[in-house]
């Protein structure tokens, strides 16, 4: 793999997806100097960036980098990358990957936050399997990642893992800006696990929220939900350092805490009434609790460990529960002590 050429200045990043984080990101590496490619699926929104620097769909009020340049063929993107981050949802990955031609040298990137439906396959894994792609040439970015605020280059701290620390400082050097702060980190398996249990976190917390319950009630589903993050990463073999890190309880507190989080917003709407397939209906955003808390639940069982959060909302995501008879499950188990 080629390291220095990631490392260098400009380097050659293609971003393959050009929703709001895909879009955000590529801004992002434009602002850190590099030559950015970034692939829309849509010949006519690739248009839109390239002439009117401006991403319709996602921020229309926001203008992007001159510098950047969209198409709408991800070969033509990814011709000699030195990077190549990948921007697509976690259950559509692999489908992706199948069809693409990654640059043999290039770092691959992960944005997306999920474990794979049916194999319980972390990002990845997925990345190294479906893309036959070495794991020292793969990172994971994660973190308080809202696209929106960082879209507005509002100033973020994110971590950049990977299994090998020089890929990891490799691509820290082409993300590192001074509205984005990166962050080394080895321990891929705490990162992505707690950037997916998170978001199932957070449809709760929206949920408690769209029912009307105050900051009582979503304090105790962060804080539990983070221990259950821990509890399912330590069995798998992360490191318990890194949930309290921005991994951890930073994403963890930003996407619970924010409107413009994707998954707190749909559980808000849950606990309002509305349906699954209604709340999908109405929005182009991704929101990939939704889909992940499945695969966690399956994941948990499959090791034994205990993730009662994770549980009942895969409950209610499956129309076995309603919001209220969640909660009222939650606050019915047996006490016990705070760590057992």
């Amino acid at each position: 793999m080629s390291i220095a050429a990631a490392s260098r200045t400009p380097a050659r990043v293609a971003v393959m997806g050009a929703g709001s984080w895909g879009t955000a990101f590529a801004l992002v590496v434009c602002d850190a100097g590099n030559q950015v490619t970034l692939w829309a699926r849509r010949p006519e929104l690739a248009d839109k960036i390239n002439f009117e620097h401006c991403n319709t769909d996602y921020f229309p009020d926001l203008r992007l980098p001159e510098s950047l340049r969209a198409v709408s063929d991800p070969q033509e993107a990814m011709q000699e990358a030195d990077c190549v981050v990948l921007a697509v949802p976690s259950q559509s990955l692999r489908d992706n990957l199948r069809q693409w031609q990654i640059p043999e040298t290039a770092i691959v990137v992960s944005l997306a936050k999920g474990i794979e439906l049916g194999s319980g396959l972390r990002m990845s894994e997925v990345v190294a399997e479906a893309g036959d792609i070495s794991p020292d040439r793969i990172v994971a970015v994660t973190g308080p990642n809202l696209a929106r605020e960082i879209a507005e280059r509002q100033p973020s701290a994110s971590v950049v893992a990977s299994v090998s620390p020089a890929t990891a400082e490799a691509f820290q050097a082409v993300c590192h800006t001074a509205r984005f702060r990166a962050y080394t980190n080895t321990d891929v398996i705490g990162c992505e696990l707690a950037g997916a249990t998170k978001n199932v976190i957070a449809l709760a917390v929206g949920m408690a929220i769209g029912l009307g319950l105050g900051a009582n009630a979503t304090a105790s589903v962060i804080t539990r939900g983070l221990a259950e993050i821990t509890r399912l990463g330590v069995v798998l073999g992360a490191d318990p350092y890194t949930f309290s890190g921005l991994a951890g309880l930073g994403d963890l507190v930003a996407t619970c805490s924010s409107p413009l989080s994707r998954n707190r917003h749909f559980g808000e709407e849950l606990g309002r009434g509305r349906t699954v397939a209604e709340i999908t209906a109405s929005t182009r955003q991704v929101a990939e609790g939704v889909k992940s808390c499945a695969s966690i639940t399956e994941l948990a069982a499959k090791h034994h460990v205990e993730l009662p959060i994770v549980e009942n909302v895969a409950a209610v995501i499956a129309g076995e529960l309603t919001p209220a008879e969640m909660i009222t499950a939650l606050m019915s188990r047996s006490a016990k002590p705070e760590r057992y």
